[in-house]
Formats: structure tokens, sequence, C-alpha cells
């Protein structure tokens, strides 16, 4: 059995209830707790064996009183609902969650090889091979484009939030920032600070572009190791990117260049479609659906 048809087989035991009856109720009694994979803010995340599947998942432990005293009840709450309702090959899946006096569980997809900014940080001179950027810049793009289909938009794309299955593909992970919002037009600012986008610095009403800018910030550190406009200090930075003020080393080649340069536009409008993306010639000659 492939790994997509046994993840597929875990969401109709865990989210239908088949193996247990549909008024089943969760508990961490259910789940074999394993190594840690992380610490998050509001708790920390292991790998777990489901018992009575024996298959493999990670569970998200959210301590209820770090919320509460954060003040981020509805962030969590919005996080959950979004990320429960997408269902793409290339975003990471919540199975299910559930709750006790204490704590929230978030019972998410097991993604074997971790934060893919481990992978690049590890990677030869710090930066992925074209072949891989091109590859991977077509998952996040079909993955973005899914949630801006289903009106979510991201708003803190990065290595960090993004994972790498055991099968080598991507899954875009962490929505704490993200918004369902059918009219696509915000104003909070938020995100991380190398890959704000200039509507955003300006405190400007926005759209699902910022997604697209960050696209292009994303492959821009796939190719060179670190982000365009990194500087010391956030007002250098903010400088920096409403000034489109970036260099490209010697070996990003010109087709790359090309797309990072119709994503990083000031104006969200001239921004290249995410459809745009896939479709490039640079990402077209190195992408292979069977991979």
């Amino acid at each position: 059995m492939t790994m997509k048809n046994e993840v597929l087989e875990l969401e109709t035991k865990i989210i239908n209830h088949d193996a247990y009856g549909t008024s089943y109720k969760w508990s961490p009694k259910d789940f074999e707790l394993g190594s840690a994979l992380g610490q998050g803010k509001f708790g920390h995340v292991h790998v777990a064996r489901e018992k009575k599947t024996g298959f493999l998942v990670a569970i998200k432990t959210l301590f209820k009183s770090q919320i509460v005293k954060s003040r981020c009840e509805r962030q969590v709450m919005r996080e959950i609902e979004i990320q429960s309702h997408l269902k793409h090959p290339n975003i990471l899946r919540l199975l299910t969650w559930f709750h006790d006096e204490r704590r929230i569980y978030l019972v998410v997809e097991f993604a074997a090889g971790g934060e893919l900014y481990k992978h690049l940080t590890n990677s030869p001179k710090g930066r992925f091979p074209e072949a891989k950027a091109a590859r991977y810049i077509y998952q996040v793009a079909d993955a973005v484009e899914y949630c801006h289909q289903h009106h979510v938009i991201h708003r803190d794309i990065k290595p960090e939030n993004i994972l790498v299955a055991f099968s080598g593909d991507l899954k875009l992970a962490d929505f704490g920032w993200s918004v369902h919002a059918p009219s696509e037009r915000r104003k909070t600012m938020c995100g991380t600070l190398d890959y704000l986008p200039p509507e955003m610095i300006k405190r400007e009403v926005y759209d699902v572009s910022v997604d697209h800018w960050c696209i292009g910030v994303l492959l821009y550190e796939f190719l060179v190791g670190k982000p365009p406009f990194e500087s010391e200090g956030q007002d250098k930075t903010y400088q920096r990117i409403l000034t489109l003020d970036m260099s490209y080393p010697d070996h990003v080649p010109e087709g790359a260049k090309d797309l990072i340069s119709k994503l990083l536009r000031h104006s969200s409008k001239e921004r290249l479609s995410l459809d745009a993306v896939k479709k490039h010639p640079w990402v077209q000659q190195f992408h292979n659906p069977e991979q």
C-alpha cells in the first residue's frame, strides 16, 4: 500500500470513526506517545502510534492556560477550523482533534522528514540545487493555490512552516496566522519579518497576493540560502523591501530570476498568478508529475 493510500485509510478510520463507531470520543489513551518532534508556543509535538491501527501520526499538544494567557483562543480555534477542512497532497492533514480539562490535542499527518528549513541549512552551501528548488516551488504554489480557491490566506509561508514527508514531498503546515477571508481583503499585519510584503509594512489593505510575494521570497531563499531583504534590524529590512533592494548571486539561473521578479512586485495586481508559477518555463523543465 502506498503512503498516500495509507493516509487515506487512516482518514477513514479516524475522521469517520469506522474503526470505533460514530459516537467514539478520542482521548490520549488511544495513542502511544513517542519521541518529541518539536516545541511550540503553546505546547509540544510528539510522534505517536494510534493503538488500534498502528498508524504513525504526530500529536500537537496545546496547553489551554497558555493559550488563554496569550489571548489567542480565537487564533487557535481558527487554525483548527481552517486546517481541518483542507485536503491537499501538499498540505499537512489535520486528522482529528480533541481536548480535556487542561489541553487541546491536534492529531496530524506525520511528516517523517521534519522541517524543510533543516533540509535547506543542511544542503551543500546551504541552498537547494536548481531542480529541487523548482520541484519544491511547484508543490508550494499548488498547495497555496488550493488554499486561495477555498478563500484561505496562509500569511506565513517560510521554510520553517513547511514539512517534508517520507516520500520527499512537501507539506504546507502551521496555519496559525492563516485566515478564512471570503472578501479576500485584510489589514492585519502578521507573518515573518523577512517575508513581509510591502502592503503589510505600509499597513494597507491586502488580499491573497501577499502569499504570492512570500513564494517569491521562498524561492530566492531556496536558491541562495537566505531571504533577499535580510538586514540587521527591522527598519533596514523594511527599507529594503519597500525599495526592492535586492541582488542575485551569480549562480542563480536566469529562469529563476525571471520567476522571482514576477512575484516580487510592489503592485499586488502585477504579481504572477500561482497557476502561471506552476507553468513557468523554468519550473516546467524540472517538473515531473511522477516524482
